[in-house]
């Protein structure tokens, strides 16, 4: 079974899916996403099936996310009045992500490379990650004029104290050490050994155990996570309510000598102080929604974004010109009155129905 760009195998009792666009990063279309969502309901009807598993095919990404410049053109075209904005793929893309944190059987991820976004949704959500050497997990919609969605408002605060915070605000990539660390992985593996973790499901030997046999976690490495060493003064500087705040705390740290909050400092003062707003509040009121409440609330931030110049500024200067200097609007956080980011996460008149 395959949809362009995917592939899905019964092999066994395994139900394998394999991302297979390497000149896209793996990047997800609408085709993917529903095809994904098709394999999965059938493997969860079929009982010879006992675990599924996602990987990559060849290349440098497991996932970079969504398929931003299809997503781009798209908005664009609707607001000239040529069709209509491509809300129906993040409602397809939504859904996919809480099935796939709700998936009734075993679910593993095996993770090697990029992992960003939408590629995040349908891996960090499901019960097993397995990261590999090559890892690098990241959250980097704030550069981009969007917000930390695909179910983050969930996973991200349930993180060690404020480090999906940090994470969210930032859009700061992580390695393995810091993955295993921090909870977005549940296992590491090395990359030629995901192959006989395939194997070993296919014949039916439970997760758990097979992880298990394959885990070479920082617990039995002893490499040391660089956020775990940092993670006292994150806390301190990320755990402000107010994003004045939080920088004021970090710019004070970076003037006493932490190189750390300098860098967050200026990676932020890039990205869009819309963004940076909405995210923030995400992280708060996250702690305390269930899954499918967050993904709800992402789907009602979404709607309204998609109408706003930021998303469209971001993915033209980050994705499509590439010039890196995007002209937000506001440009400037003391632009925006924080009572301005309310409506985004109002309800809507037709909310996300989920399964």
């Amino acid at each position: 079974m395959t949809a362009d760009g995917i592939r899905f195998e019964t092999i066994g009792r395994l139900g394998l899916i394999t991302l297979d666009r390497p000149k896209a990063m793996n990047a997800l279309t609408q085709g993917m996403l529903r095809g994904l969502s098709g394999a999965l309901d059938a493997w969860e009807r079929d009982d010879r099936v006992q675990t599924v598993a996602i990987r990559a095919g060849e290349g440098q990404a497991f996932c970079s996310g969504g398929d931003i410049r299809i997503l781009y053109h798209a908005g664009l075209a609707a607001k000239r009045g040529e069709g209509a904005l491509p809300l129906d793929y993040f409602a397809d893309e939504y859904r996919l992500v809480h099935r796939v944190g709700t998936y009734p059987k075993p679910y593993v991820a095996l993770i090697d490379g990029i992992v960003m976004g939408g590629g995040a949704g349908i891996s960090i959500n499901g019960r097993y990650r397995v990261a590999g050497p090559g890892i690098r997990f990241a959250m980097p919609e704030v550069h981009i004029g969007l917000f930390p969605d695909i179910g983050a408002s969930h996973f991200l605060p349930r993180l060690p104290g404020m480090v999906g915070t940090y994470l969210a605000l930032t859009g700061a990539r992580i390695g393995k050490a810091d993955c295993l660390w921090s909870g977005i992985a549940t296992h590491g593996a090395p990359a030629d050994r995901f192959s006989d973790i395939l194997d070993d499901l296919s014949e039916g030997e439970a997760a758990e155990t097979v992880l298990a046999r394959y885990d070479d976690r920082p617990a039995n490495t002893g490499e040391v996570a660089p956020l775990a060493l940092e993670r006292d003064r994150i806390d301190a500087a990320f755990g402000h309510d107010d994003l004045g705040a939080i920088l004021s705390h970090l710019e004070f740290a970076g003037y006493e000598g932490w190189a750390f909050a300098e860098e967050a400092v200026k990676v932020m003062g890039r990205a869009s102080p819309t963004s940076l707003l909405i995210a923030l509040r995400q992280m708060r009121e996250g702690r305390t929604l269930s899954f499918a409440d967050c993904i709800r609330m992402e789907y009602r931030i979404v709607s309204r974004v998609l109408h706003e110049h930021d998303f469209y500024e971001g993915v033209r200067a980050q994705v499509v010109d590439k010039d890196r200097n995007p002209s937000w609007q506001p440009p400037i956080l003391a632009g925006i009155d924080p009572a301005a980011i309310d409506p985004n996460f109002a309800p809507l008149e037709q909310e996300l129905v989920l399964r």
